[in-house]
């Protein structure tokens, strides 16, 4: 079986966990896999956000990869392989001339979106962290032209949201305040007030930072409107949308408690550091 699928360089992105099903069934079958690599278009060095609980596994995250992972397909497949003692024969085909440093526009290849909401490389970049949205009432931009740059609500003043949002210390970014429409998906058709994320520096910008800052801050600012999605999600009937994607109740509990975004994303460093030494022996590119 030859694999060729892009990935966006974030967990809950399905593409790998479809490829990790097709290898337990090959390994089942006695059946040889081919992966052909690809870049990773968000970069392959920053690693960033909580890894995966067990009991949060799902579609969206079925190993404790952390958030922001910095792999290639390739590289999380060798990994996985690995991790699960998977009797197969793999042969991971790697890309030329591709560094970790990399950002997508620098490797001069043409950007085919790999899903519909995915129209640019700046969106995955965003994805990595506003994907969070998803799992709660604030809309991530999804029936707009500019999803995961947009987040808002009808309940959102977009100029007081910005305001706060600018004192939270989001680095390598700019949060306009914005009105958007969405076509379909949450509020179709109803005026949200909200923000649109303007990158201006890819290093420093951390995306899960930034998208657990905005969820904080809309439920500080918001208590009375600010909700979870309910299941379903992704196949996942009973568990808390919110859970798995972010990878367990954390987020949660960071609202529950007011949590500033700072103490939260040091909350992480510990998990980060884990799945850098984790992930090391796989790495296939400098």
């Amino acid at each position: 079986v030859v694999i060729d699928l892009p990935d966006v360089g974030a967990r809950p992105y399905t593409y790998v966990w479809t490829a990790l099903l097709m290898l337990r069934a090959c390994a089942e079958a006695g059946v040889g896999v081919i992966v052909l690599d690809r870049p990773n278009p968000i970069g392959g060095l920053a690693i960033e956000g909580p890894l995966l609980e067990d009991d949060c596994r799902s579609f969206v995250g079925l190993f404790p990869l952390a958030l922001r992972h910095g792999m290639t397909i390739g590289e999380i497949l060798a990994l996985l392989r690995a991790e699960e003692e998977l009797p197969l024969d793999l042969e991971i085909v790697p890309l030329r001339r591709w560094r970790r440093s990399m950002h997508f526009a620098e490797t001069g290849l043409p950007w085919v979106p790999p899903s519909p909401n995915m129209p640019t490389p700046e969106t995955a970049l965003l994805y990595a962290g506003m994907v969070l949205l998803e799992g709660t009432g604030i809309s991530e931009g999804r029936g707009t032209t500019k999803p995961f740059e947009l987040a808002g609500a009808p309940w959102i003043e977009p100029d007081r949201f910005a305001a706060a949002l600018a004192s939270a210390g989001i680095g390598g970014a700019f949060m306009r305040p914005a009105v958007f429409r969405p076509t379909f998906d949450k509020y179709a058709g109803r005026d949200c007030g909200g923000v649109q994320v303007h990158v201006t520096d890819r290093e420093a910008f951390r995306p899960v930072a930034c998208a657990a800052a905005i969820i904080l801050t809309a439920a500080e600012l918001y208590p009375r409107d600010f909700h979870w999605t309910e299941p379903p999600y992704e196949y996942e009937n009973d568990k808390a949308p919110i859970d798995i994607i972010y990878g367990g109740a954390g987020l949660r509990e960071a609202v529950r408690s007011r949590l500033a975004p700072a103490r939260l994303a040091a909350s992480w460093t510990e998990g980060e550091c884990a799945f850098e030494r984790l992930r090391r022996p796989f790495l296939l590119y400098d």
